[in-house]
Order: C-alpha cells, then structure tokens, then sequence
C-alpha cells in the first residue's frame, strides 16, 4: 500500500475539550461520503476504538510510542490503514502531554510528528473569547516540528461568541475549520474508568456517534479537513506495514539477550490449536494486533463471553483474559458457576492461561465478596485509589509468555486492589514508578495488572501459542 495515506491528527490543549466528539463524529462524517476511514487512538485507551469502530465500521486501533516503540508507530498505523482512504488519529490528553518523565515520549504530539501528520486542534471556547488567539498560538508555535493546520472551536455559545472568536483567531494565523455549538446529545456516559464501553450501551452508542456525526456535519468544513489531509504527504522514514506473519521490526529487549522461542513459522501446518479469548461487557479491552497475532502463530481463536456461555470454546487448548469492568458484572460473573469451573479446571491442568487486569481478578478467589474462579490464591476489591500509569517491566521468570529476563512496556489502568499482588513467583519486576514485583505465574498461568502490547515483543504469541500445542 501507499505509505502516503491522507491523515490527519484530532488534539487538544487539555483533556475534556471535546477530542473523542470531533474525531468519532468527523470518522463517522467522512465515512457517510463514501471513505473508508481508518481510526486510531494516540495511548492506551481501549474505549475510544470501540467508538471508533462504530463510526467507521473498522477495528479502532492503538498508537502507543511508549507500550510499542517510536519505531513501530508508523508501520502499526500503515497496517491499520491498509486500503483506506483516509485516516483520523484522536489524541490522548493535551498535544504535548506525554509520559511521565518522559519529555514528549507517547505524546500526542510526538505521534504526529512519528506520522508525518497535520494536526487540528480542537479547543473548548466557552468561557474565552479573544484569549482563544493566545492559546492557539502557543500550540502551534511551541514545537517547529509539530503542524497544527487549523482549529475546531467546541461548545461556542450564540454568534455573537463565534464571531468575536474568529476575529481574534485571524491574528494567530490558524484558519478555523469548525465551529460547534454545546450538543448534551453526544454526551456518553463516565464511571470510575472514563467512558462507558460501546459493548454495554450499543443501541445508545450508536445513536451518539450518528448525532456526533451530524453536529461535525453542521459545524464543521469537511472539503478543508479533507483537502489537510490529502496534503500530509508519505509517513516520515520510508516505514513498511507492520505485519503479524513477519513482526519482527525490532529484536526483542532482554536484560540477559535472552530471545524468547520464536515457534513456528506461519507456514506450519500443525493442528491449530483453539485459543479462547474472553469478550462480552465485562471484558472489552484488547488490542486487534493480539487476535492477529496468535491466529499468524498458528492458533485458531475463538471469542466466548463470560457472562453468558457456561463452557468453554470446544477443544480449547489456551485461554486469554483482557482487560475490561469485571467489578461492574461481579454478580453476573459470579453467577455463571459452570464456566468458573472450566477455567480453574483448564488452569489445573497447565494449560496455557494470560490474563491481564480484568483477567486477573477474575482468576482471583473472590472479587468484592462474590466467588470467582478460585485459579490464584488471592482476593480483589474495588479500592477508592486510582492506579494509572506506564510500566517498565521485565519478567522475572519463564512463563508461558515470556523468557526470564524479557523486558516489555505495559500501562496500568484500574481502581481495584488484589492481595496479596504477588505470588511465590512473580509475573513482573517493575521498575516504575518504584521498583517492586507483581502478578502470578503458576504453571502455565500468566496474570498480572499490567496490559501489555504483543506487537512490541515479538515472541509472546508464538511462544504461548507453541505452549497450547505442547501442554
């Protein structure tokens, strides 16, 4: 494919101006002329996507500099757009909000700057007038490197308001491309995690994301937006598309160079064997990158929900557990008896089992007083702190995903206590923000906190996928 797909990068100054109305609502609009419209999410957000998939009728996808690397940024975001017509990335917090400590690494606009990428910044106008002029230009003079090509104005109050905003934005020599009236309309619900999943609330979503689409229909110049992004040129470095037969784009970090197995090539013609992974309400974050993964090392996977099937996938020789709101569906989860059984039955008998978060409690003994699966001998509580951050980590032993000494990147995102965290034999030593270990690994059991993005290491599918056929 053409490494010169037209994009363009939604941001804001600050989180809560309005970046998931404008980009799922101008995804939706662009698809609705007849593009086919590839959506991104800049971090570790797994919410956004889903809403992403809905305006666009494509898998969202994740760009993530810090889980992935700067180096695979680009060649995620060709795989991503493979046959599209135009791409529309949302940022994540302010433009230049970054990790922590870790200058513009994982920014919205270090992403931009990865991508080749033009940025339209959208800005909450309501309680500014000419000021607005003086915070456009900061953005866009800040970083030389980083393009902003113009300005969405969100939650503009009466023409009056409108007007004396464009007559101060004509001095910053940024052109205005929209201008959004406040719409309670596309307002979608928050809880203790941010956004309430697509999955909970399809009809509703749905009818969000159609009325997103109209108010950026209304108020915004879809010929202008359009016309920034075919102007974006080809994506900086001569970047290839990542691929998950070959993604090997980088050798795997291993404090000891240590390389985990590769498996088998995906050529083989061994049985496939069943992998299940968890889906439904209760569990809805992943990355696609994973599914895609395990299917190119050979496994057959297969998707069943936890709150409503009693057994496992037929023959299933591995089990994935992501991430997701376990805590909101305890009662559901807890109830379905025959299912908790035929994990911790898989579980006993070493087969190859990864859970992350969500997984993990739900592996636990108990969750908030209700039974789970019994699997790891600790219990999980939802907790008034939140825990949120990037992790560097590297495994402390051989395990069904990793070899000893494997470093990975992984993101923390939850409002749950487990205790004890750790087991006889930890999942993680974790080195930020304080050194620590964490997770279990017992027998072909992986479960830890953290999400981890599988595209980054390049052995972790195959070698859990080669465990599968060998357990």
């Amino acid at each position: 494919m053409s490494a010169s797909v037209p994009r363009l990068v939604i941001a804001a100054p600050s989180s809560g101006s309005g970046k998931t109305t404008v980009a799922t609502g101008l995804m939706a609009a662009f698809a609705a002329r007849g593009l086919a419209v590839s959506p991104h999410k800049v971090g570790p957000d797994y919410i956004d996507p889903g809403y992403h998939a809905l305006a666009t009728g494509r898998v969202g996808r994740n760009l993530d500099a810090y889980l992935c690397g700067p180096e695979l940024v680009g060649p995620l975001f060709l795989h991503g757009a493979r046959g599209c017509d135009i791409a529309v990335v949302e940022g994540v917090m302010g433009l230049y909000d970054g990790a922590a400590g870790e200058g513009e690494l994982a920014s919205t606009a270090h992403v931009a700057k990865l991508l080749g990428a033009p940025v339209v910044l959208v800005v909450d106008a309501s309680s500014q007038s000419r000021s607005v002029a003086a915070l456009v230009h900061g953005f866009a003079s800040w970083d030389p490197e980083v393009r902003v090509g113009g300005v969405i104005l969100n939650k503009v109050a009466s023409d009056r308001h409108e007007e004396l905003l464009r007559e101060a934005l004509e001095q910053a020599g940024v052109p205005v491309l929209g201008v959004l009236r406040r719409a309670p309309q596309v307002d979608t619900p928050s809880r203790h995690l941010g956004l309430v999943p697509v999955a909970e609330r399809r009809t509703a979503a749905v009818e969000a994301v159609a009325a997103m689409a109209a108010q950026v229909s209304d108020g915004c110049d879809l010929g202008a937006l359009e016309a920034l992004a075919r102007a974006a040129g080809a994506v900086p470095g001569g970047s290839a598309p990542w691929t998950p037969a070959s993604p090997a784009h980088h050798p795997p970090r291993s404090d000891e160079g240590l390389t985990p197995p590769s498996g088998p090539a995906p050529s083989d013609k061994r049985r496939a064997p069943v992998v299940a992974v968890a889906g439904g309400s209760a569990f809805t974050f992943s990355y696609a990158e994973h599914t895609e993964l395990l299917t190119a090392a050979g496994a057959e996977v297969v998707t069943f929900d936890p709150l409503r099937d009693e057994e496992l996938p037929e023959g299933t020789a591995g089990l994935v557990i992501g991430g997701g709101f376990p805590e909101v569906y305890a009662s559901e989860l807890s109830a379905n008896e025959p299912l908790r059984k035929a994990v911790a039955e898989l579980a006993g008998s070493g087969a190859p089992v990864a859970a992350e978060c969500a997984g993990l409690l739900y592996l636990c003994r108990e969750l908030d007083g209700l039974p789970m699966c019994g699997v790891l001998d600790a219990s999980a509580r939802m907790s008034e702190r939140l825990t949120l951050g990037y992790r560097d980590a590297v495994a402390v032993g051989d395990s069904v995903l990793a070899a000893a000494g494997t470093r990975m990147r992984g993101h923390e995102f939850h409002r749950t206590v487990v205790e004890p965290g750790s087991g006889p034999e930890p999942a993680w030593g974790v080195r930020t923000p304080r050194p620590r270990v964490e997770g279990f690994v017992q027998r072909g059991v992986h479960a830890s906190y953290l999400h981890t993005h599988w595209a980054s290491e390049p052995g972790v599918a195959h070698r859990f996928v080669e465990r599968c056929r060998t357990s």
